[in-house]
């Protein structure tokens, strides 16, 4: 086994060495970042009008990026775009002047500057209006931008730091109507820290802010509700007053005041809510409590609110920390509140931040997993029947299901994501990779399916007589909505469908199609007129009179056809030509004829663009390999415009108008005008090649051509339209295209992107509209026709979660059955088995709660929802109500089978006992057989992170059901956190130990261990003979195991001391790395260091070595390293496709999914770097922070170039596009062509 180690290790160094990116040097690796999913978590939103004045949007900070959502035409948000601010988003708020229309953002970050942001709609991107520096960068606790107000009329903001510093800015307007902002006013008090700021609504008076603070000086540490008053006659701040508020005061709720209300605020201390008004008496109201949460010594935290305002009404939302909605409304006369009620209005997850728009949806952005949208059905909370506590004040209520709300949209969102891994399962198309992700805490817990590619929505699957060679819709008139017919086209005949509320089959009669033959052709001509062209003719269908008929000349065969709403192009046998217009009368003529000579292969023809007559171009791809462009202008009628050369022949064409995307002079309006229309060839090749080229529309010219290979079949290309959003820049007219897999070519926020469709793979599609469906596409699968939605546009990963028992902790993978092994724990939590008389009563009080509204609703003859499982609902309630004092632990192993998407099999641990590790290992004693190792331990304290008892306990795991079946326990010293197979034995790290243990008949036995481990051991990773230990504190650890002196050897360390994360190994003495402070880096073992390594067979070296700085012999060499700025969980070096480049592929906790790959030429290295330099001076990041000191946060960047900068040359205007091209002796669109390459390499 050691001889055959070595050897898989030299050919991994070898492999390595062919990786490294740049011929003749073996010591760098120049690395190509990009993220591949942007963070989905929601850390701020606010809601406004930033693009239009009657635009409902929401502005969402996701840690390093600012989103903007908008309302579709389905009523369902939409990202209309999103940008890196290479920083990270610590506040976020809008704002709008005196007398103005549209919103403003600010943003606090870590900048050390405020910035003001506009969305400018014309180029669909945000727009830095201001940018003031008052300190340093980074997050601080006494550089300011941890808090924002904004005074309700737009005059003044208030930006504060978490001690001391608060400065106020005076925003105004010029003589020419642009915002301005002043020098920054101080309001610094030294020793405060502070817990929460806003601003009030005191009308047109002075401005006035107030902050939660505490001075920690005072040893009773008592908190204070402070007054600040911006004098704007006299241009400063100063402390108005202070009042003493309750020691667990944490939120701030401004209340409306002027003339809209009472003004105030509403204080949030744990279990009490207080109006406070300055010269008024307080008002304390109780907040009501669940059954069974409520104890005295544990407070309820409110943690986000919202509120709604409008003329003569409005309220507020409270959230708590268990996700309990509460609606607050306040009884007042002359400005003088008698009382404040508050009422339980729903249960939803608990949020970071909620928004109620104006058009009655709520948005919560949640803290763990999915955020949801949804709609008011009623704003008088429902008469719940409370009961007192034990104290004889507080409220109990007993949850239940929504009632005041509705979920309407949903957003996907993985974040946190803890760990990942990417498996390859078998699909209809081959293979799929997807990535297995653990998510959530608690009861959000879930292992999530992260696949690459658009998520579908099936809406119905149909069994077909046969399978059909083509699939078309066809409405009646031009204007209609709707779709009528679908024609489906077998090799001997045609049926024709008819779409209502059912799809039904018609007759010839009612439809006027010819059924006896195959159709190559359905199209709608003019304003009422169908077409219908079969293998020996023309029909011709205008209302239920006319239907002629027109057969081919000479008994020849129609090939090919192509057409759009006026033209029509038929290809004979033996190679003509021949083409038709619709002339004045509506009806069809023809007008030439071309003799080519040789048979037509396929050939498409160009819509028409609005406000003309007829189309100009024809695209005809011949058997020879080469595709010609053709006019249909009368006076050029078939005169060749262009042509182009291929390298295999063309299964399909597509002449497709794209509009924005990759322009050639790189210009981006988002007006909607067709004339701004590019036109691309786009041409599917027998090899698996997808080509796209640009037209040009006056000569007809074929440039910029662009290649991508879709896979080993043939490509073919489907035209469909998505629809009118109602988003600019998103939607309109897209392409399917079909190869081993389907993709959807299509614009998004001004990009083009080709994006793997999440489904089988279609062989034929088209759009399909319905009442039921208004943006749909309908296709053929072998003999089914399916007819489907595509869910979200932008979106380059869809997921499945599978919901989890507890916190998962670590996750591993069944390389034979595929079964996912999931070790979940959670503490101070009760556990489902050893607690089940406790939460069964609290769950019957759920279900009969459930029940009465079940009753009441059915007296008032309301609809009900009978699919609603109570069951369900009564255990989720009582898990979340449910915490214990005591620091037990609640844990499981779940075994989860990724093709089923369940849950197959749940092994519950003793009680009290927290499980923390898990592998598969396959012991040398018991070859064939692979057992389940589980590391726990019992009633483990998390300070000091100590246990009573530790465990390694094996199981052994039926590949049928998932069970699993225990075969020993053994006790160990300390609690084992890392678990890893070692040829035929058993690697546990536990504390600084490393140890190998064998598989024994009652318990494993202790084979070696090395103590030196310096804090922690994380992780191990193992590849052939070596061992990398991961340690939580001190980076990356090089292990050798001497198997004949049974010893363990630490050969080699790292000099940083990265708090280590995740980690995976690229080759045999190259680790990639991630800590928790969000830094990538790769190290290496120097070359000189790895062959004397290889050359001391007896190991003697090893051991006579002496240490270097306190650690190993030798030290790795930091090859690489970049500032992610988001904790990494996840590392794994995979390809997202089936045979595609190897990246390293990263997850973070806030749900990003990212990715590395080395370059593999210098020139490549060159013009990326200078790109990318470029880029840093004309285009600085949104919120002001430097792009290499952000990128360089706690070690300098090194050999990596940030793709996602890069990619932002594409919202550039053009003048600094071209000027950027110029200074890289490209042009706009070969730049853009080279990011689009490198795209490519990744997905």
């Amino acid at each position: 086994r050691e001889g055959e180690g070595e050897r898989v290790g030299e050919r991994e160094k070898e492999k390595g060495e062919e990786r490294r990116g740049v011929e003749g040097d073996k010591s760098s690796m120049y690395l190509y970042h990009l993220s591949l999913q942007k963070p989905t978590c929601v850390l701020q939103a606010v809601h406004g009008n930033f693009s239009s004045a009657t635009a409902q949007e929401v502005v969402v900070g996701r840690g390093r990026t600012v989103e903007l959502l908008r309302f579709d035409n389905a009523g369902k948000l939409t990202s209309v775009a999103a940008q890196d601010v290479f920083g990270l988003v610590r506040s976020l708020q809008a704002f709008r002047l005196t007398g103005g229309t549209l919103d403003y953002a600010v943003v606090g970050s870590d900048s050390g500057k405020i910035a003001i942001l506009r969305f400018d709609s014309k180029r669909n991107v945000f727009e830095k209006v201001h940018e003031e520096a008052f300190g340093r960068s980074g997050c601080r606790r006494i550089v300011p931008g941890q808090y924002l107000a904004i005074d309700p009329k737009g005059r003044a903001v208030m930006i504060g730091a978490v001690e001391k510093q608060k400065l106020v800015y005076i925003l105004n307007r010029d003589a020419n109507a642009k915002l301005t902002i002043s020098s920054p006013l101080e309001a610094h008090k030294g020793h405060t820290i502070t817990y929460a700021m806003v601003a009030l609504d005191v009308g047109f008076e002075n401005p006035l802010f107030v902050s939660l603070e505490v001075d920690y000086e005072d040893p009773k540490l008592t908190r204070k509700l402070v007054t600040y008053e911006l004098d704007l006659g006299l241009n400063h701040v100063v402390r108005k007053h202070q009042v003493l508020v309750d020691s667990t005061s944490s939120h701030l709720v401004p209340v409306p005041g002027g003339t809209d209300g009472p003004g105030g605020v509403l204080v949030c201390s744990h279990n009490v809510v207080t109006y406070k008004n300055a010269g008024y008496p307080d008002i304390e109201v109780r907040v009501p409590q669940r059954h069974g949460f409520y104890h005295p010594e544990h407070g309820l935290m409110i943690i986000c609110s919202a509120m709604h305002k409008q003329k003569g009404l409005f309220f507020f939302l409270l959230q708590s920390e268990l996700g309990d909605l509460y609606k607050v409304d306040l009884a007042y006369k002359d400005d003088i509140v008698e009382e404040v009620r508050i009422h339980y209005f729903d249960s939803v997850t608990p949020g970071n931040a909620m928004a109620v728009m104006r058009n009655g949806c709520l948005f919560v952005g949640s803290e763990f997993g999915e955020h949801f949208l949804y709609q008011f059905v009623r704003m008088d909370p429902a008469a719940h029947d409370y009961t007192l506590a034990e104290d004889g004040v507080t409220p109990l209520f007993v949850p239940t299901k929504l009632t005041n709300l509705i979920p309407v949209d949903k957003l996907d969102s993985a974040a946190p994501i803890l760990d990942t891994q990417v498996i390859t399962t078998p699909a209809a198309d081959g293979v799929l990779q997807q990535i297995v992700g653990l998510a959530g805490r608690g009861g959000q817990s879930s292992l999530r399916l992260i696949r690459h590619g658009l998520a579908i929505s099936e809406m119905a699957v149909s069994d077909l007589p046969a399978r059909p060679n083509g699939i078309w819709t066809v409405k009646a008139r031009s204007d209609d909505k709707y779709d009528k017919y679908i024609v489906v086209s077998f090799s001997n005949g045609t049926i024709v469908l008819s779409i209502g509320d059912t799809v039904d089959e018609v007759s010839d009669a009612e439809s006027g199609f010819l059924s006896s033959t195959s159709t190559l052709l359905v199209a709608l001509l003019g304003d009422d007129a169908i077409i219908q062209v079969h293998p020996n003719g023309i029909r011709y269908i205008r209302g239920v009179d006319q239907r002629i008929e027109w057969k081919t000349p000479g008994n020849r065969t129609i090939m090919h056809a192509c057409a759009n709403t006026r033209q029509v192009v038929i290809a004979l046998s033996g190679g003509d030509l021949l083409y038709f217009e619709l002339d004045d009368l509506g009806q069809l003529v023809e007008v030439g004829k071309k003799e080519l000579g040789h048979e037509v292969a396929c050939m498409d023809i160009a819509s028409i663009v609005k406000g003309r007559q007829r189309a100009r171009f024809l695209a005809v791809g011949d058997w020879n390999n080469t595709v010609r462009l053709f006019s249909l202008y009368p006076d050029e009628l078939f005169d060749r415009l262009g042509l182009q050369g291929l390298k295999a022949a063309p299964k399909s064409i597509c002449l497709l108008r794209s509009s924005l995307a990759g322009s050639v002079d790189g210009s981006r309006d988002f007006t909607g005008s067709q004339e701004q229309d590019e036109l691309y060839l786009s041409v599917g090749l027998q090899d698996g090649v997808l080509l796209r080229t640009v037209v040009d529309p006056a000569t007809g010219e074929l440039t910029d051509t662009r290649r991508r290979f879709m896979g080993t079949n043939p490509v073919s290309l489907f035209k469909v339209h998505l629809g009118n959003s109602g988003v600019p820049g998103c939607g309109g007219t897209a392409m399917v295209v079909r190869s081993n897999s389907c993709w959807l070519c299509y614009n998004h926020q001004g990009n083009y992107a080709i994006t793997p469709i999440s489904y089988v793979p279609l062989e034929s599609a088209t759009n399909f509209t319905s009442e039921q469906c208004v943006s749909g596409i309908v296709g053929h699968y072998e003999a089914s026709l399916r007819i489907l939605t595509i869910d979200r546009l932008g979106e380059h990963f869809n997921q499945v979660s599978i919901p989890l028992r507890y916190t998962p902790r670590q996750m591993v993978v069944h390389p034979e059955t595929g079964y996912a092994i999931v070790a979940e724990g959670d503490c101070k939590t009760v556990s489902i088995e050893h607690d089940k008389e406790q939460i069964e009563k609290v769950a019957s009080m759920v279900g009969a709660r459930i029940e009465q509204e079940k009753e009441s609703t059915m007296d008032m003859d309301e609809e009900e929802d009978d699919e609603e499982d109570v069951q369900t609902i009564c255990h989720a309630f009582a898990r979340q109500q449910l915490p214990t004092d005591d620091p037990s632990w609640a844990s499981c192993v779940q075994i989860v089978d990724p093709r089923k998407e369940e849950v197959i099999s749940t092994l519950e641990l003793g009680k009290g006992e927290g499980c923390f590790s898990v592998c598969l290992c396959e012991f040398a004693a018991q070859p064939g057989y692979t057992f389940v190792v589980v590391g726990s331990a019992k009633n483990v304290v998390m300070q000091g992170f100590k246990a009573e008892e530790s465990y390694l306990t094996v199981y052994q795991m039926n590949p049928a059901d998932g069970t699993l079946m225990l075969v020993h326990r053994t006790e160990v010293a300390h609690i084992p956190m890392a678990l890893a197979a070692y040829h035929g034995r058993l690697l546990v790290g536990m504390g600084t130990l490393l140890r190998v243990y064998d598989l024994g008949k009652k318990k494993l036995l202790l084979k070696c261990e090395n103590r030196n481990i310096p804090h922690a051991v994380r992780r191990i990773k193992v590849l052939a003979n070596r061992i990398y230990v991961l340690d939580m504190s001190t980076s990356i650890h090089f292990v050798h195991y001497a198997r004949s002196e049974n010893r363990l050897d630490i050969v080699a360390d790292d000099f940083v001391p990265h708090w280590m994360t995740s980690g995976d190994v690229l080759d045999y003495d190259t680790v990639a790395g991630g800590d928790k402070f969000g830094n990538f880096f790769v190290v290496r073992l120097p070359e000189n260091v790895a062959e004397s390594l290889k050359n001391d067979t007896t190991g003697n070296k090893r051991t006579l070595e002496q240490g270097y700085l306190n650690g190993a012999p030798n030290k790795l060499q930091t090859i690489a390293s970049f500032h992610v700025g988001e904790v990494l969980t996840g590392m794994q070096k995979t390809s997202l496709t089936p045979g595609g480049s190897e990246v390293v592929l990263y997850t973070t906790i806030l749900g990003a999914i990212g990715a590395f790959l080395p370059f593999a030429s210098r020139e490549d290295v060159d013009f990326f770097q200078h790109l990318e330099m470029h880029m840093r001076s004309e285009f600085p990041p949104l919120c002001g922070r430097d792009h290499l000191a952000f990128r360089s946060s706690y070690v300098p960047v090194k050999d990596a170039i940030d793709g996602d900068l890069c990619e932002q040359f594409a919202i550039l205007d053009s003048a600094k596009q071209n000027k950027i091209a110029e200074e890289l002796d490209r042009t706009p669109a070969e730049v853009q062509k080279k990011l689009e390459g490198i795209r490519q390499l990744i997905q």
